[in-house]
């Protein structure tokens, strides 16, 4: 099994940027499809960002060209920059995982993911 530990959410105004970052920790030793997904109150939770282990990404439009997401596989870190946030981006942050690669990464449906983090806060005021 493996854990997800996420860290680096808070609170920030428009405009302004967070770094979250996600420790995997347990049989990390398989390829991943790593994503990171959010939810916010009252809406359902939806797919942020994937990677595969090689490093090949995707963003939804959303927050494409705002949001990076990349990994230190040495480190089993994965993260999320996100610059240029907006009150919408509020939400809770989860970072996920499945046993996977290629082109399956992209897809970003959460019933892809048998790996959850607890999730961290990221709230931005106007």
């Amino acid at each position: 099994q493996v854990q997800l530990v996420e860290s680096g959410g808070g609170s920030v105004q428009a405009g302004g940027s967070l770094r979250l970052s996600c420790v995997a920790s347990g049989n990390t030793y398989r390829s991943y499809c790593m994503g990171w997904f959010r939810q916010a109150p009252g809406k359902e939770r939806e797919g942020v960002a994937g990677i595969d282990s090689d490093g090949g990404a995707r963003c939804v439009d959303s927050v494409k060209g705002r949001f990076t997401i990349s990994q230190d596989n040495a480190k089993n870190t994965l993260y999320l920059q996100m610059n240029s946030l907006k009150p919408e981006d509020t939400a809770m942050y989860y970072c996920a995982a499945v046993y996977g690669s290629g082109v399956y990464c992209y897809i970003l449906h959460e019933n892809m993911y048998n790996y959850w983090g607890q999730g961290t806060q990221v709230t931005v005021s106007s």
